[in-house]
């Protein structure tokens, strides 16, 4: 049996060889301002909170290029020296304070709640686990905060026995799907999900693997940790196609307008938002008149948010289209009862109905919208993609979401389900 002493030794020699790489997980510095701008627009000085920092290769960029406050917090002293020196040779030591403590007991006075506007947690939310990161870190958010982490990921439907076999031993893996929902079931909006190309491996690895060809061997408890070390790079090399790293962009939804799906019972009150939200009745018709399409009309994609008495303050709505052939969705109409507008029922109900889309796997949604509004959600213009209307409208206000970036994104023609006269 190993003693605590045993288990001290090793821990330290395995940390040896970890001293003084760029990174302590897979990921890019490219990877980083992805995810930063998957998270959307952050005050002039956002304050960060980064957990399980590591050296700080996160909290340098962010502090550099977003101008960020950061509060970097990790249990291992050395790392935290590792930043604090790379911080003040940067001329950033002012925009970062290191605090040792354990990322599963963020308590005291480092950590009240509401007290940040973006958390990072790169390659360490494993340490605690994914949905108890989720269920905890989020208090710590300061109202439309968002909350950014990377997670190893299965990225096969069957992963052999020798894959699974190591990865039960060092802590279980999920599909990217299963964490995306993992993230909607405790509350959080989906903003964005990133697989991480093979690239971020080597950013890693291949440093990790230079430090194991100069260790010494004899060194105390140095010959356990060059034998794991090695696992874990053979383990790369020979399954790597199965499993990989995924960065989640998410948001604790806003809990003044909850939203489900509709009902039965909603749908005088869906219509009569229609029409008071839009200067026709064509709107509340276009609606009824998709329902009636059993091509178009996907059950669960039709969206309520309530207002605090329950009644039905804004609407959202995705049907099937198509885009040269293949499957998308249309979203449309967005409606707010005048008297929620502008508080943000339309941005609640929309999310909901795009995290509904990502959980049944659709890939893209199309919007014809206002191109001051939609990018919040990630939207861009449809024609980078080579997609196009049938009909004249500026490019800008023709906007496409990825909600799949895995999968290749079909170009060519839109075409409308026969309700949209297009």
């Amino acid at each position: 049996m190993t003693d605590h002493s045993d288990a001290a030794v090793r821990h330290e020699a395995f940390f040896s060889l970890h001293h003084h790489l760029p990174r302590q997980s897979p990921g890019s510095d490219a990877t980083t301002r992805r995810l930063l701008a998957l998270a959307g627009p952050q005050p002039a000085r956002p304050r960060v909170l980064d957990l399980g920092c590591g050296p700080g290769r996160a909290a340098l960029l962010l502090a550099a290029e977003a101008g960020a406050e950061v509060t970097a917090v990790d249990l291992h002293e050395p790392f935290l020296d590792e930043l604090r020196e790379a911080a003040e040779s940067r001329g950033l030591g002012d925009r970062i304070r290191t605090v040792r403590a354990d990322m599963a007991d963020l308590t005291g006075p480092d950590f009240p709640d509401g007290s940040f506007d973006l958390i990072w947690a790169e390659g360490s939310a494993y340490i605690i686990g994914f949905d108890t990161a989720l269920r905890d870190w989020q208090r710590l958010l300061a109202p439309g905060g968002s909350l950014v982490i990377t997670e190893c990921v299965w990225t096969t439907d069957a992963p052999t026995d020798e894959a699974r076999a190591f990865w039960e031993r060092h802590g279980s893996l999920r599909p990217v799907a299963a964490n995306t929902a993992a993230a909607v079931a405790a509350g959080c909006h989906v903003l964005g999900v990133l697989v991480q190309p093979d690239s971020d491996w080597d950013e890693y690895y291949v440093p990790l693997a230079e430090h194991v060809a100069a260790a010494d061997p004899s060194a105390p408890g140095m010959e356990w940790a060059l034998a794991s070390t090695r696992e874990e790079l053979a383990m790369r090399r020979e399954h790597g196609a199965e499993y990989g790293y995924a960065g989640y962009v998410l948001r604790p939804a806003d809990p003044r307008w909850p939203a489900r799906p509709e009902t039965e019972a909603d749908r005088a009150a869906v219509h009569a938002v229609n029409a008071a939200a839009f200067p026709t009745p064509d709107e509340a018709r276009l609606v009824d008149a998709l329902r009636d399409d059993p091509e178009a009309w996907l059950p669960g994609l039709s969206y309520v948010a309530e207002a605090p008495d329950g009644s039905v303050a804004a609407y959202a709505l995705l049907t099937r289209c198509r885009v040269g052939g293949a499957p998308a969705l249309a979203l449309a109409p967005v409606a707010t009862a005048p008297a929620h507008q502008r508080q943000g029922a339309g941005r609640a109900v929309v999310r909901a109905a795009l995290d509904a889309a990502r959980l049944r796997g659709e890939p893209l949604v199309l919007v014809l919208g206002h191109p001051e509004y939609y990018p919040a959600f990630g939207f861009v213009p449809a024609s980078r993609f080579g997609i196009r209307p049938g009909f004249e409208v500026p490019d800008e206000a023709m906007m496409a979401l990825v909600l799949d970036d895995s999968l290749p994104v079909p170009t060519g023609m839109i075409q409308y389900p026969a309700a949209f006269g297009v």
